[in-house]
């Protein structure tokens, strides 16, 4: 069964585009399934493509001796631009320089698309030396609605779920059917492989796999000099999902320096680990503006590194559970730069704060049981924006059931 992503129509719409079309995301998101899928669909259209892949040791060497050996390994037939197509580019010495010269040089013969993981999308010198020659898209793992597809094997459910999300009032005859796979979706994640695994221990090896073999990669890959330490702190911010992360107080407690930390939190955002959600404010003095709330990109991996794999209405950490899902979530709607969080230097706080336009958007409170929700608690943030509205989003409610779904 062919699955599809979402990112597939915006890859195709950027096929004919000059710049270079760059896929970057965390390790076994489906990066190659995506360059395969591209390279059958431009076959298709009859263009002229080839594949390599850089962990082919003879491509590798090829490529490595001087980007224009590319030429060695095509056939150009007419005048027609030549799709390249490279995954795992990060093995590449210098896969920024390659970019640029092929670009600088040859733009007008050929088009790459090509897939990167951490230690090419990390460089430091990437986005200044490939500006305006690229553009880059972002694979995550699969959203909600994507692993209903990839469950299901039909739009049907997620086709329900956009209903939901259009009308809030709606309620589908299959809401059970969805809530179970959305309390599926918070435990093990959206990679692609652990949501097509068949039971929960198949679910689980794989995570480990992705835990301790390919975020071992990683950090090889980044140069952390102690991975001990690292997989401590990761385990850390999964405790502290939707808490403002605090560098010095981190530093302390793994015994590290302010600067590993720094380092660490920047590779694990790199690698697609984690995100910081940055604060909203409009008066500097008055509210909390410098410690950003973490987040983990996928749900899977943050309950792998706790061990927990309990039913959700059984976690202590539910809330934090449905709030990670929620980023998530807001991630894809928004954007991750216009997404923030309110609080205040007395602890009062908005969980998102979605920008649009110079002090405009929409506030929004995640709770797992919506009947917790008092909105005189929010009164200090409604009156400081009263052009921005507030609602609460939650799961476990009557007359609220499923909201959190159809964010």
């Amino acid at each position: 069964m062919i699955h599809t992503r979402k990112l597939l129509a915006q890859l195709i719409r950027h096929l004919d585009a000059k710049e270079f079309t760059i896929i970057v995301g965390p390790r076994q998101s489906g990066k190659t399934t995506l360059l395969n899928q591209l390279s059958e669909y431009l076959q298709g259209r009859n263009e002229q493509v080839y594949s390599f892949t850089l962990e082919d040791p003879s491509i590798l060497s090829t490529l490595n001796s001087h980007p224009e050996n590319i030429f060695n390994l095509i056939i150009r037939k007419d005048q027609q631009r030549i799709f390249i197509l490279l995954d795992e580019i990060q093995y590449l010495a210098d896969p920024s320089n390659f970019l640029k010269l092929l670009y600088d040089k040859h733009s007008s013969l050929i088009k790459i698309i090509a897939t990167g993981s951490s230690a090419f999308y990390i460089d430091r010198k990437f986005k200044d030396s490939l500006a305006g020659r690229k553009r880059l898209f972002d694979l995550y793992t699969l959203s909600f609605d994507e692993m209903l597809d990839f469950r299901t094997g039909n739009p049907e459910l997620s086709i329900e779920l956009q209903s939901m999300r259009e009308n809030d009032l709606y309620r589908p005859a299959r809401l059970q059917e969805i809530e179970a796979f959305f309390n599926e979706y918070l435990t093990y994640g959206g990679y692609p492989a652990v949501v097509l695994a068949q039971d929960h221990q198949e679910k689980i090896m794989i995570l480990k796999e992705l835990l301790y073999s390919f975020v071992k990669r990683d950090i090889a890959e980044s140069k952390i000099g102690d991975p001990e330490k690292f997989y401590r702190m990761m385990l850390l911010l999964a405790h502290q999902t939707g808490s403002l992360i605090n560098s010095n107080e981190l530093a302390r407690t793994l015994k590290l320096s302010a600067t590993s930390v720094e380092n660490y939190l920047y590779v694990l955002r790199k690698c697609f680990h984690i995100q910081l959600v940055n604060p909203f404010f409009s008066n500097i003095r008055k509210e909390l503006v410098k410690m950003p709330k973490c987040y983990f990109h996928d749900l899977g991996l943050r309950n792998i590194l706790m061990n927990q794999f309990n039913p959700v209405y059984q976690r202590i950490d539910k809330g934090e559970l449905i709030e990670n899902y929620a980023f998530t979530r807001l991630r894809e709607k928004t954007g991750m730069d216009s997404l923030f969080f309110w609080r205040t230097t007395e602890g009062h706080e908005v969980d998102f704060v979605c920008r649009q336009g110079v002090d405009q958007g929409e506030a929004i409170e995640i709770k797992y049981n919506p009947g917790s929700f008092n909105p005189r608690k929010y009164e200090l943030f409604t009156s400081g924006y009263p052009q921005i509205p507030l609602s609460c989003r939650g799961f476990e409610a009557d007359l609220n059931r499923g909201k959190i779904m159809a964010l």
